[in-house]
């Protein structure tokens, strides 16, 4: 069955982004003549807007209503831009709460605005949400050396060191920060 005034059929699969295309057509063709796409083919056309923007924000990761996408936070960490990572992440984290990554990179963002209490939270929160989130305890470790938390900071390379089988970036970066937090210290190795 062909939907009127949708233009023809991709040909074939041509992978993940083919439904998404034949969709954006879609809603393309329902914009320019909705009394078209009226009856039997949708319920109403409020309904299927929201249902498909809602479909293409889990494909593409991005609020097509408000424009929040991670993206954006990541370009603010590139730029050093720590208040406005924070709250890009944030904005992107209220659409989706259980989202480890976005947990990570909001405590990330708040560590580098000195905002301890609030990066801890939302390290917490990733870890809560994947307990194997590398990045969460790489973080969380080096959030507790700058408390001077050595203790604390141990248990996140104990954890690191059961994640990582093989080396893995976080431990490596997590290693040297305690080795030089010892160093300026003066505590040495600890049995």
């Amino acid at each position: 069955m062909r939907i009127r005034g949708a233009g023809p059929r991709a040909p074939g699969p041509v992978g993940r982004g083919a439904g998404v295309r034949r969709r954006l057509r879609l809603s393309a063709a329902v914009a320019r003549r909705p009394d078209a796409f009226a009856g039997d083919y949708f319920i109403s056309l409020p309904s299927y807007q929201a249902n498909f923007t809602d479909q293409l924000d889990s494909v593409v990761g991005v609020d097509m209503r408000s424009g929040v996408t991670p993206a954006a936070g990541k370009q603010a960490l590139d730029r050093k831009d720590w208040g406005e990572a924070a709250r890009r992440f944030g904005q992107a984290a209220l659409r989706d709460p259980d989202n480890a990554d976005l947990q990570n990179y909001l405590g990330f963002s708040y560590r580098k605005l000195g905002q301890l209490d609030a990066a801890f939270e939302h390290y917490r929160r990733a870890l809560e949400l994947n307990p194997r989130h590398r990045g969460a305890h790489e973080y969380a470790g080096e959030a507790y050396l700058m408390i001077g938390d050595l203790a604390r900071a141990e248990e996140h390379l104990a954890a690191l060191r059961r994640i990582c089988l093989l080396p893995c970036e976080e431990l490596g970066d997590l290693e040297r920060e305690v080795a030089a937090y010892r160093r300026r210290a003066g505590a040495g190795k600890t049995p």
